[in-house]
C-alpha cells in the first residue's frame, strides 16, 4: 500500500532567524518613544494644555478601575505603582479642576472614593480620540487587511508580556 504524505501548505511566512532580534530592536525604539510619551504629550497639548502627564494617568486609572468597583487614592497608587502621597497630590490637583471628585464610598461612609466628573470624561474622551487620531495618521497609508493584522498581532503580543510580567511579578518578593 503506497501512502501518500502530504504537507500542509501555511500562507504564513516561516519565521526567520532575525525576526526576534528585529522585534527587540524595535521593542527598543518604541520604549524609546513610549518613554517620552510623545502620543500622551500630543494629546495633552492639543485636548487639555493645562494638564501633566501624570494627570492622564491618574484619569486613565480611574476609567480602568472603575468597572471593578469604587476606586481610591491607594489604588490609584498602586495601579500606577507611584508612592500614595504623590498620588493624592495628582488627584487633589484634579478635584481642583473639577475633573475629579472625592465622594463617600456606597459600601463603607468612612471610606472616600474619587470618581470622575463630566469634565473629566469630556477630556478623556478628547485625548482618546487624539491618540486614535495620531495612530490613524501613523497607519493611514497602510493597506486596510495590514492594520486589521497588525492590530490582532500587537494585542496578542501585548498580551503575552502582560501574562509574563504578571506570573513573573507574583514571584518577585515585594
Amino acid at each position: 500500500m503506497n501512502e501518500v504524505l502530504t504537507k500542509t501548505i501555511s500562507t504564513e511566512p516561516e519565521p526567520v532567524e532575525e525576526d526576534v532580534p528585529r522585534i527587540g530592536r524595535s521593542m527598543g525604539r518604541m520604549r524609546l518613544m513610549t518613554g517620552r510619551r510623545l502620543i500622551g504629550r500630543l494629546a495633552i497639548q492639543s485636548a487639555a494644555p493645562g494638564l501633566e502627564l501624570s494627570h492622564l494617568d491618574v484619569l486613565d486609572a480611574v476609567r480602568r478601575a472603575q468597572p471593578a468597583g469604587e476606586v481610591t487614592v491607594g489604588m490609584i497608587a498602586e495601579m500606577l505603582r507611584i508612592d500614595p502621597s504623590r498620588a493624592s497630590r495628582v488627584v487633589a490637583d484634579m478635584v481642583g479642576r473639577n475633573v475629579l471628585r472625592r465622594e463617600a464610598s456606597q459600601a463603607d461612609a468612612r471610606r472616600i472614593v474619587v470618581v470622575m466628573t463630566e469634565v473629566g470624561q469630556n477630556l478623556l474622551a478628547e485625548i482618546v480620540a487624539q491618540k486614535l487620531a495620531i495612530i490613524s495618521e501613523i497607519v493611514s497609508d497602510w493597506p486596510e487587511q495590514d492594520v486589521t493584522r497588525f492590530a490582532m498581532l500587537f494585542e496578542r503580543f501585548i498580551g503575552g508580556y502582560e501574562a509574563i510580567f504578571q506570573s513573573r511579578d507574583k514571584d518577585t518578593p515585594g
